[in-house]
C-alpha cells in the first residue's frame, strides 16, 4: 500500500509540476514580470511550500521535542538538497538533452540573476547558521535574527519585482485555456482569472502529492527501521524538493534555463530566510550546534557546494552541466558523514 501511495503521489507531483511551470509563466507574463522574478520569486515560493509546511507543522503543532527536532532537520535538509541533489539533477538533465539543445551542455542563463540570488542566499544562510553558535539560553537574540532574515528576503523580492520585464518567448498554450468559456481560445492570451485557477490547482497537486510522498516514505522507513534523523535530513527533503527538481527538468527540456536555475536558486534564498525564521522564533533552543553537529554539518556542505558551483560561474560568466554535476559529489560526501555518525551513535 505504501509503495502504491508512493507511485501515485509521484504522479500527482509530476502532473502538478507540469501545470505549474505552464501556469506560472503565463502568470508572470500577465503581470509583466521578467524571467528572474518568475523563476526566483513566483516559482520558487510556490514550489517551496511543501518543504516549508513540513517543519512549520512539526515545530508549531507537532507537540514535543522530537517533532521539533524533525522540523529543524527538515529546515536544514531543504537548502542542502537544493545545493547538491537538485543541482546534480538539473546538470544531468542538461547533459542528457545536450544533442537537442541549441547551447549543448552550456546553460543559457542570466548569470547576473543567478549571482544575485546566490549572494542573498550566502548572506541570509550564513546569518541563520551563525545564530546557531549563540549560547543556548540566548533566545531573544535568535528571534531578532529571524526579523533580520525576513527583512533580507523582503528586500530581495522587492529587487526582483523592480527588474524590467523581458519579452517571453515560446509560451505554450495555457493548459486550462479551454476551461475558460468566456475568453477566446489560443493563440489569444488567456484571462488572468483562469491562469490563477491553474496555478492554484497545480500548487494543490504539488502540496498534496508531496504530503502523500512524505507519508509513504515515513511509513516505509519505519517498517525498515531507518533512523529518524536520517529521515528528517535526507529522505523527507528528497520528496519535498521534488517540485523544484521536476520543474527545473521541464524548463531545461524547453530551453528555458534561466527559469530552471532561478527556480532552484530562488528557493534556496527562500529556504535560507523564511523556514529558518520559523525555527528561530518557535524553537530557538533547538537552533543550536550543541548536540546537533551532524545536522548542522549539512549547512557547511550546502555552502561549500554552492561556492564550488557559482563562484566559477560568476568569474567565467557562464554555467555548464559539468559544473552542476559537482553537487552530486557533495551529496555523496554528506551521506558518508551521516552514515558514519549513525554507525557510531
Amino acid at each position: 500500500m505504501d509503495v502504491l501511495l508512493l507511485i501515485v503521489s509521484f504522479g500527482v507531483i509530476l502532473a502538478g509540476s507540469e501545470l505549474f511551470t505552464n501556469g506560472i509563466e503565463w502568470f508572470g507574463h500577465k503581470l509583466e514580470l521578467g524571467e528572474g522574478a518568475i523563476g526566483s520569486v513566483l516559482a520558487a515560493i510556490g514550489t517551496a511550500l511543501p518543504e516549508t509546511m513540513v517543519p512549520l507543522i512539526a515545530i508549531g503543532f507537532g507537540g514535543g521535542i522530537a517533532a521539533s527536532e524533525i522540523g529543524v532537520g527538515a529546515i536544514l535538509g531543504a537548502p542542502f538538497m537544493l545545493a547538491t541533489l537538485a543541482m546534480f539533477v538539473t546538470g544531468a538533465a542538461v547533459w542528457l538533452m545536450r544533442r537537442r539543445r541549441a547551447t549543448g551542455t552550456q546553460l543559457a542563463v542570466d548569470t547576473g540573476v543567478l549571482g544575485h540570488d546566490m549572494a542573498y542566499f550566502a548572506l541570509a544562510y550564513s546569518i541563520a547558521i551563525g545564530a546557531a553558535f549563540l549560547p543556548v539560553e540566548f533566545e531573544w537574540p535568535r528571534r531578532l535574527v529571524a526579523v533580520l532574515l525576513i527583512g533580507i528576503y523582503g528586500y530581495y523580492v522587492w529587487g526582483h519585482l523592480q527588474a524590467d520585464a523581458a519579452e517571453h518567448q515560446g509560451l505554450a498554450p495555457l493548459r486550462f485555456h479551454k476551461l475558460d468559456r468566456g475568453a477566446p481560445q489560443h493563440p489569444e492570451p488567456p484571462r488572468l482569472m483562469i491562469v490563477s485557477v491553474q496555478v492554484v490547482f497545480s500548487l494543490a497537486c504539488i502540496i498534496g502529492g508531496a504530503w502523500g510522498f512524505v507519508h509513504a516514505i515515513t511509513d516505509l522507513s519505519s517498517s525498515l527501521g531507518v533512523n529518524g534523523t536520517l529521515l528528517a535530513l535526507l529522505i523527507a527533503p528528497i520528496a519535498t524538493e521534488l517540485p523544484e527538481k521536476l520543474n527545473s527538468v521541464l524548463w531545461v527540456r524547453r530551453g528555458k534555463d534561466t527559469l530552471a536555475m532561478g527556480n532552484i536558486t530562488g528557493a534556496m534564498v527562500f529556504q535560507s530566510a523564511i523556514p529558518t525564521s520559523v525555527a528561530l522564533v518557535l524553537a530557538p533552543a533547538l537552533w543550536t550546534v550543541v548536540g546537533g553537529g551532524v545536522a548542522f554539518a549539512s549547512a557547511a556542505i550546502t555552502l561549500a557546494s554552492s561556492a564550488a558551483i557559482f563562484i566559477p560561474m560568476v568569474m567565467r560568466k557562464r554555467l555548464g552541466a559539468k559544473t552542476l554535476l559537482v553537487g552530486g559529489a557533495f551529496y555523496l560526501a554528506y551521506l558518508i558523514v551521516v552514515g558514519l555518525a549513525l554507525a557510531h551513535g
